[in-house]
């Protein structure tokens, strides 16, 4: 395995030192190590990977230095527009240096999400025209892949993408892990909210272990699972989702479960759920200030005023809680109140060691969802 520390100053002796992205599990070891041994100002976690091409741009042309954006394949999507139209080398000639986890590598278990992106990464990038590496999980090997990175990308003036298989990377736990005041995980606060729900509310849930400890809990409860959706991909765009059924099925209640990683990463949906003013949409944001289906690493989520944002886009309900009770009064007055409506919980990062997954099928969850939602 490689060591993060041994790859940190590997590229630290190419003159890397500038870091952003969004974190992926695969790349969590290193992404936690850049973590605890960069300036804060030097290793941004961007709102989405399209954001960390442009501030990597950004750097270059102020600079003149080569960044690295990390990024789970599925961030791939994300970076289309910039690679394209910004850095490549038919526009503007800016090297950025990848660092791409891949996801549903061929060949190794992985979630269904996964499957599609795992088999097409290395062709994206190469219709792209990102020239790429398997990045070796030996330094010496790794040394060898980074100088012909390092060539390519001064030579050509062009990007370079080192994909990381599954294991690549040893172990190291983030140090630097700020604790919040907030009592409840977001795992007791899902349980709170779900337990003032009406058996005709549609769920929407977002991506990473809100849609496991969705499920995990109905289970508990001997509950049904048809009334909800588990948006197991797509990180950023359950609340689209959720709005698309709330706009078509106006006399039921539509419920968005998020959270603070996902909602930043298209935050412009919140001005159109606005614009569009389902009186039905019940939007719940829960703020844990990390991605913590991924490793943990911060986001801005408990430096901004959601609620004020959700405000100004046009929300006609904006409400806070952190408790089980204050969860318990708001879930009523989010019931009564005019939509849109937003409820943001703060949390604590962190989950169960022995959180399961869900044991349907995407396919089985969208038909039974899909026969719920045509009973209404």
């Amino acid at each position: 395995m490689l060591q993060p520390a041994d790859f940190y100053h590997l590229l630290a002796k190419h003159n890397i030192r500038f870091f952003t992205g969004v974190p992926d599990s695969l790349l969590k070891d290193f992404c936690a190590y850049v973590t605890d041994h960069t300036a804060q100002q030097n290793n941004i976690i961007a709102a989405n990977e399209g954001n960390a091409v442009a501030i990597a741009a950004g750097r270059y042309l102020a600079l003149q230095e080569i960044s690295l954006v990390y990024m789970q394949n599925s961030g791939l999507g994300n970076i289309v527009n910039p690679v394209t139209s910004l850095i490549d080398p038919l526009v503007y000639c800016i090297p950025v240096l990848f660092l791409v986890g891949w996801r549903g590598q061929p060949g190794i278990k992985d979630e269904p999400q996964h499957a599609k992106q795992g088999q097409v990464t290395l062709a994206q990038l190469e219709v792209l025209g990102i020239k790429y590496a398997i990045l070796p999980d030996s330094l010496a090997e790794a040394q060898t892949v980074m100088q012909e990175a390092l060539t390519y990308m001064q030579t050509h003036l062009a990007s370079f993408a080192l994909v990381v298989p599954k294991g690549t990377f040893a172990p190291y736990s983030l140090q630097n892990n700020q604790q919040t005041p907030y009592p409840l995980t977001r795992e007791e606060a899902l349980q709170c909210l779900v337990s003032q729900l009406a058996a005709t509310d549609i769920v929407v849930a977002t991506t990473g272990k809100t849609s496991r400890e969705l499920y995990e809990y109905r289970t508990a409860l001997g509950q049904s699972h048809e009334c909800d959706f588990l948006t197991v991909g797509s990180m950023g765009h359950a609340s689209q989702i959720a709005l698309g059924i709330a706009l078509a099925k106006p006399h039921c209640n539509v419920y968005c479960f998020d959270g603070d990683g996902a909602l930043l990463m298209h935050l412009g949906g919140m001005a159109i759920i606005g614009s569009q003013m389902p009186p039905n949409y019940k939007h719940i944001v829960f703020n844990n200030g990390a991605h913590d289906s991924v490793g943990g690493q911060p986001t801005v989520g408990h430096l901004i005023d959601i609620p004020a944002i959700a405000k100004a886009c046009g929300y006609q309900t904006v409400l806070q809680a952190h408790s089980k009770d204050e969860i318990c009064t708001q879930a009523q007055v989010l019931k009564e109140s005019p939509g849109p409506a937003l409820l943001e919980i703060k949390i604590k990062k962190g989950a169960r060691k022995d959180l399961g997954r869900p044991q349907t099928t995407p396919v089985q969850n969208k038909e039974a969802f899909m026969q719920f939602l045509a009973k209404l």
